[in-house]
């Protein structure tokens, strides 16, 4: 069956950095997007990063554009988000979707404090 799995969430400073993981099965990976979305406590869940199958074209929402970088691994089945300079407004729980199907991962918590 499908599965998705997060990992590499965690507590960081202001300014600080993460990288969050997923690891995929049961689907032909390589032929599909993939995206990071986030839900902050009280917030409705937003789109934060969205790749293509290929690997190219990446698109990001405003509030991360310049900090945050998704990447993929078609070899291992991995997608990755790289945050940079993160900020308290990044704390929430952070999941990767098989985009356009109805398949999420379990999350992981960024919690971004001093």
């Amino acid at each position: 069956q499908v599965q998705l799995v997060e990992s590499g969430g965690g507590l960081v400073q202001p300014g600080g950095s993460l990288r969050l993981s997923c690891a995929t099965s049961g689907f032909t990976f390589s032929t599909y997007a993939m995206s990071w979305y986030r839900q902050a406590a009280g917030k409705e869940r937003e789109l934060v990063a969205a790749i293509p199958s290929s690997g190219g074209s990446t698109r990001y929402a405003d509030s991360v554009k310049g900090r945050f970088t998704i990447s993929r691994d078609n070899a291992q089945n991995t997608v990755t988000l790289q945050m940079n300079s993160l900020k308290p407004e990044d704390t929430a729980v952070y999941y990767c979707k098989w985009t356009g199907y109805d398949y999420w991962g379990q999350g992981t918590q960024v919690t971004v404090s001093s």
